[in-house]
């Protein structure tokens, strides 16, 4: 099933937050990501139709199994991306906001060959994708 970069967004969000905070509500992405709660709410509520997410009786949202995979492949993604701009001289914060930009269109093969020269030139770091 092919999905959307608005929802990789949202699942990685939930990732970050959850490692953050340990648990999430829809304010608290509405928050991350500076959206209304209204439009936090409807994505929601795609993503949990879709199998990406689980709202408990609390209002808690957690990832499935299937959420989790795409959050992690892209906060993957983000962090070695982040990483290697920065290894290369860019500010933090443009390397965080072009890694965003860079995460969802890479090619699977650019980004192992990316991966692989990162490794080969860059010191390892905790959270570096294996």
């Amino acid at each position: 099933m092919e999905i959307h970069e608005s929802a990789e967004d949202y699942l990685e969000s939930i990732l970050m937050l959850k490692e953050r905070k340990g648990m999430v509500r829809s304010i608290d992405i509405a928050n991350e990501l500076q959206f209304t709660k209204a439009s936090v709410s409807v994505a929601m509520k795609k993503l949990r139709e879709n199998g990406y997410i689980e709202v408990d009786a609390d209002g808690f949202i957690g990832l499935t199994p299937a959420g989790l995979q795409i959050a992690r492949h892209i906060y993957d993604r983000h962090k070695l991306l982040t990483e290697f701009f920065v290894h290369l001289g860019v500010s933090p914060e443009v390397a965080a906001a072009d890694a965003c930009k860079v995460e969802h269109d890479l090619s699977d093969e650019t980004f192992e060959k990316l991966l692989a020269h990162a490794r080969s030139g860059m010191p390892p770091k905790n959270g570096t994708p294996e």
